[in-house]
């Protein structure tokens, strides 16, 4: 049978439950952002065998995140993706490109407004 479940913790233990679910052996789906009200919605998607599960930060647009490409390698394209469309302050990224992942005609096109 397949799970999902969606949590929503907070910023400072982001890097903290992310650390737990690859120590579990949860392997990065993906990672979403989007904008509700004035802040940002970042949900962090893993899976492991046939459980699906998320974990969810609301952050207001001034406050920055801890990068999670130490844990898992891959997030760093999402990460920049973040940064570029929605002007997201992430701290320590493995490989930043800073702002210039895509090649935008606006810059951070999503950000709140």
């Amino acid at each position: 049978m397949t799970t999902q479940s969606i949590t929503t913790i907070s910023n400072e233990n982001l890097i903290s439950e992310v650390i737990k679910l690859k120590d579990e052996g949860y392997r990065l789906v993906q990672i979403c952002a989007t904008t509700v009200n004035s802040e940002y919605e970042i949900t962090y998607s893993f899976a492991l065998d046939y459980e699906f599960l998320c974990i969810r930060l609301m952050i207001p647009e001034e406050a920055e995140i801890m990068s999670i490409s130490q844990v898992f390698a891959p997030a760093f394209l999402y990460e920049n993706e973040m940064k570029d469309l929605f002007g997201i302050k992430i701290n320590a990224l493995s490989l930043d490109y800073q702002g210039n992942f895509y090649r935008l005609e606006q810059k951070t096109p999503y950000k709140n407004q």
